[in-house]
């Protein structure tokens, strides 16, 4: 009777311990993996506001995705081309106006709160007027996806044949805050050069090639 006790006792206890060890593995990751790395940036940008509520094209900001090896940083003039004329929510400036009407005055500019970051680091004042007395600072944007420095990717090779930003970045434009969306492993990249060799892109043939002088030269 005491044996089986013991017996029972020990396999309850291998049981939650082998559970235990599967939800902690389900964590564990390859060196170098950083799915899901998704780190604070200096400006709460919103991607889901604007690639996906606003539609904005991808290529808008970033530029150089189809015309060379990097995708790029967008530069606050980028920025601005929208954000001189854009300060605030549309419901904000709309209460703001209604205000002002009700006051019998000129409304105020009403400017966000993370956009006032951006207008800071241009070194503009409330009215959009350079601040002779400061002067304007690059925003330090965190990157979200790292490759090893032995790895040659070519943003241009793959827009060009019509390879989607979703393909390798996933669904960015529901990502409040941009994470990295898969494992960008050399296996990864291995089977998507496989299956679209075979399948093709919309269509069309492609000759997307495995061998190691592809990625590493």
């Amino acid at each position: 009777m005491q044996q089986r006790v013991i017996t029972i006792v020990l396999l309850i206890g291998l049981g939650f311990g082998l559970v235990t060890l599967g939800s902690g593995m389900a964590a564990w990751r390859l060196p170098d993996n950083e799915r899901g790395y998704a780190p604070q940036q200096p400006i709460d940008y919103s991607h889901r506001l604007h690639a996906g509520e606003l539609g904005i094209d991808c290529q808008f900001c970033h530029t150089g995705a189809g015309q060379s090896r990097h995708a790029g940083i967008p530069s606050s003039d980028v920025c601005m081309k929208c954000h001189k004329f854009v300060t605030s929510s549309f419901a904000v400036l709309q209460d703001e106006s209604k205000q002002a009407d009700a006051e019998k005055r000129k409304p105020q500019p009403i400017i966000s709160a993370e956009l006032r970051k951006l207008y800071d680091s241009l070194g503009l004042d409330q009215q959009l007027n350079r601040r002779p007395d400061v002067q304007p600072q690059s925003i330090p944007w965190v990157r979200v996806h790292n490759l090893p420095d032995h790895v040659y990717f070519d943003h241009r090779a793959h827009v060009v044949v019509g390879v989607t930003c979703q393909r390798c970045h996933g669904p960015v434009e529901s990502m409040e805050r941009v994470r990295q969306f898969e494992t960008l492993s050399m296996g990864w990249c291995v089977n998507c050069h496989r299956e679209t060799t075979a399948q093709g892109i919309d269509g069309k043939p492609v000759n997307a090639g495995t061998s190691c002088a592809v990625c590493h030269y």
